[in-house]
This record gives structure tokens, sequence and C-alpha cells, in this order.
């Protein structure tokens, strides 16, 4: 699994490389070069491209009046746009060895021509305010142009760490982050700006600096079944919620757990469901919520492997006292898994409880907002910090649902690079529910919670090969069979 830093431990990891003899300068050059390299690969054999190289005031300008000078070695027609000041000793040295090549150097940022390629060397990873309106209109302006664009290290005014845009971003098709990952390039709005991400890793890792985040495995391998090997064995999923008004999600959490694999599923719902879910579905087992006493609900409990509460639940009084009902048995039951998703977390918000942790918890962002008594757009603004601050708060295991989805499992926290925008649509959340109960079913500790949602992105992918309109989360169990199967 990939590592993901924050931007202070690239920076330290950057200082630790300097104090030990090492040139800045020396580390300049040489990310120059090897970008170059990869720029070189990208554009093709085609070498009569044009190129505007926009540098700002800091290191990353450095970078790029070194990497203009490597790109006319290369061959290609090379100008830079240059934002005057900044005054450290590198950056100086690298707008004089740019002239030495003589490379033509416009003192402004307000190119009148057209290029076939921009390359965004205005800000780095030390953008930590919001841009004026000088560099707003900067980043307005390289967006508009015409041509392939390219942001070095981090697209320029996209917070390193959160992925949100400071208020603007250069959107850039390919962004070559140096040293390590950043989580800004992978989270939050990150996905929108940074394009195809590539790492130059130039020199060895500090060797106290502790990840902040892992990328989730871009493969899922999951152990094949025995011969002998029966529906007892591969667990029994409980599916708890179906208002009287909302059938729809226990019927997809259901059927994304058969479609794991799990043994055996039960949904406990409305009775006034059960004749749809049984004519889409008649390998589902059936209780009726409304009628089921004390002694049967323990009974059940007793009987399954994992539970999965809240879909449909609704948040009226008969969905307050169905919720009381159900979750102190749900959280004391010796289950191998428990998922609180949908309605079962709006009232987790107003009763707060320290978790166990076999508890997985599947909020979006304004779900979350709700359990922390903050705003969505607060929680947007730093899904990192908000993702621990709900560990702290409730204990548990948890996935922020959105884009570049954060999976924050015991002490470990894992970035979703897989998945796409035409799963913003309903009841995906309810099928990653139905998923995680009937892995967790099956598996238990084999598969990790991060693994999960990487096979949900993965299945939503399948969905939207051709195409992300109208991916509906009802399709999403024909996409899991195949996927688990890949191994078979």
């Amino acid at each position: 699994m990939q590592q993901v830093y924050h931007s202070q431990q690239i920076q330290a990891w950057e200082q630790h490389w300097f104090a030990q003899g090492n040139s800045a300068l020396g580390l300049m050059q040489q990310m120059a070069w090897s970008m170059a390299q990869q720029i070189d690969v990208y554009l093709g054999q085609k070498k009569q491209h044009n190129i505007a190289v926009w540098c700002g005031q800091g290191n990353n300008a450095g970078d790029g009046y070194y990497l203009a000078a490597y790109l006319m070695q290369l061959g290609y027609n090379v100008e830079i746009y240059a934002m005057q000041g900044g005054d450290s000793a590198s950056l100086k040295q690298a707008y004089l060895y740019a002239q030495t090549k003589n490379i033509p150097i416009y003192p402004h940022l307000n190119l009148q021509k057209k290029y076939d390629c921009h390359i965004d060397a205005l800000f780095g990873i030390g953008l930590n305010r919001l841009l004026d309106e000088t560099w707003q209109g900067v980043i307005h302006h390289f967006n508009h142009q015409s041509g392939l664009k390219i942001s070095i290290d981090i697209p320029s005014g996209l917070d390193a760490n959160t992925g949100q845009p400071q208020p603007y971003a250069v959107k850039a098709d390919l962004t070559l982050t140096g040293l390590g990952y950043k989580a800004g390039l992978f989270t939050g709005q990150g996905k929108e700006y940074v394009g195809d991400v590539r790492l130059i890793s130039l020199i060895p890792l500090h060797e106290n600096l502790s990840p902040l985040a892992y990328l989730t495995p871009q493969k899922v391998h999951l152990p094949q079944r025995k011969a002998f090997g029966h529906k007892g064995d591969y667990g029994h999923v409980l599916i708890i919620g179906g208002h009287a008004n909302m059938g729809g999600a226990v019927i997809m959490a259901a059927e994304a757990a058969f479609a794991t694999g799990a043994g055996k599923v039960t949904i406990v719902c409305d009775a006034k469901h059960h004749i749809a879910i049984l004519a889409r579905a008649p390998n589902i087992m059936l209780r009726d919520i409304n009628q089921i006493s004390d002694q049967e609900q323990k009974a059940l409990l007793a009987q399954v492997d994992a539970v999965s509460f809240g879909m449909g639940l609704g948040r009226d009084q008969w969905a307050q006292k169905t919720y009381q009902k159900w979750v102190d048995e749900i959280l004391q039951s010796p289950l191998s898994a428990v998922v609180l998703d949908a309605d079962a977390l709006w009232f987790l918000a107003q009763n707060p409880k320290i978790l166990p942790s076999h508890i997985y918890l599947t909020p979006h962002a304004g779900e979350a907002a709700k359990l922390l008594g903050i705003t969505s757009s607060e929680i947007e603004q730093d899904r990192i910090a908000a993702i621990r601050q709900l560990q702290q708060k409730y204990a548990g295991n948890w996935v922020l649902k959105g884009a570049g989805s954060l999976i924050l499992e015991a002490d470990k926290l894992s970035i979703c690079t897989q998945g796409n925008a035409g799963m913003g649509t309903g009841g995906m959340g309810d099928v990653l529910s139905g998923m995680l109960a009937g892995l967790k079913a099956q598996l238990n500790d084999e598969i990790t919670l991060a693994e999960v949602v990487t096979l949900h992105a993965q299945a939503g992918d399948i969905l939207a090969e051709k195409g992300m309109r109208g991916v509906q989360a009802q399709h999403m169990p024909q996409a899991i069979y195949q996927l688990i199967n890949l191994d078979e």
C-alpha cells in the first residue's frame, strides 16, 4: 500500500536530507530533470511542442526554471512567464540558469500566445492561505488556456493536505508530485484538479517519518472456497431497517450481501415490503419488524454473524422507537461485525455512545456533520480531521464516504483512490453496508475495511465502463459478483 504524507512531513523529510549535507539546489535540479523525462514520455515523440512554463515566487518556481531548461535541452520550444519576486538562493540560481540557456522569460503572467502545453510552477505544497484576487485571476487565466496542463508537485491553489481549492486551483491533466504522495491529491475535491498523478521519489525515506495515511490496494485477493463448504460456512447477515415508506434500501443491502458470497441473508423490515422482496430475491429470509418479540429478537441475533442496521429506517417516532429497541441488543451481541448506516447514524448523533471495536460506521459528509454537531462544509474543509474526530468521539471504525473516501480502522487511515462520480446516486451507501456485512460475516478478520471499500469502488467502476451517467445502485450486485470471482 502506497504511503501518503502531510505537507509538513514532506518538508521535514527535505530538511533532514539537507541537514545531512545534501544540496537543496541539487535536489531541485534532480527533481526538474526527472520531471522533464516524465513529460517527454507523456507528450510522446512530437518534439515541436510549444511549452509555456508559469513560474511563481517560491521554490516551486525554481523547479519550473530548471524544468524549462531541461525541456529545451530535450528539443522543445519553451518560454517562461514569471511573477517577479522571491529571494531564496536556489530560486535566484535557477532563474539565472534559465537565462543562460537563452530561454525567453516574460516578467508577467499574462499570456497572449497559444501553446501546446502549459506547466504550472506557481505554488507548491506550502500554500496554506486563501489566494488573493490577483492570484485567483492568474489561475483562472491558466485554466482557460488551450492545450495540456501539467502541475509540479500539486496543482497551484489546491491545499496539499485537504484537497480543497483556495478558493480556486489549477485543473491539471498531469500532476508530477515529488518525494511522497500528499493527501490532498486523493481526497476532498482533489480528484477534480490533479488529473493523472505520478510520483517522483529521489531521496531515501526519513526513517522517523510515519505516514499520515495509505492508499487503498489496487487489487483485493479473497481466499478460495473449500470444495466441501456449505451455506452455514459463509455467514448469516441480518439487515434491519425498512420503514413502511422506504423498502428499497434493505433490498439493495441484502442483495449486495448475497452478491459478496454470504451464505444466508435475513431482512427485518415492515411486512408491507415482504412480497416485493420475495418477488425480487426469493432466497432472502424475512421477519416483520413490527411483530418480533424481545425473545425472538435475542434468538435471531444469536443466529447471525453480522448486522447492518439503519437503511430506510426513517426518522419519525416509529423509527426512534425501533432504533431504541434494537441498538443496545445489537451492540451487546457477540457478532463479527455491526454496520451502522443511514438513519441509525441520525439517532446515534442524538444519543452518542462509545462503541465496541467491531462496529463499523459509514457516514457521508452530511451524516458526519450531524454526528459532530458541525456543518457539512466544515467536514469537507478537512475530511481527515473530521474522521479522526468521529473516532475520538464514538470509537469504532469509520468510512467517510465521498470522492476519495476515507477509511479509519483501528488507528490506520486509508484513502480510496478508485470509484467514480457516477456512484453519487441513491442506494450506493446501502450497497456498501450490505457488502461490508456480507464480507465480514464470511471472512471477519481476513478482510479489512479498506479492502471492502475498494471492492465497492471497483464494482462501481465496472458499471461506469461505458459511462458514468445513469449508473444505478440496483445494478451493483452483478458487478460485485463479477469482481469477487476474478481470482477463481
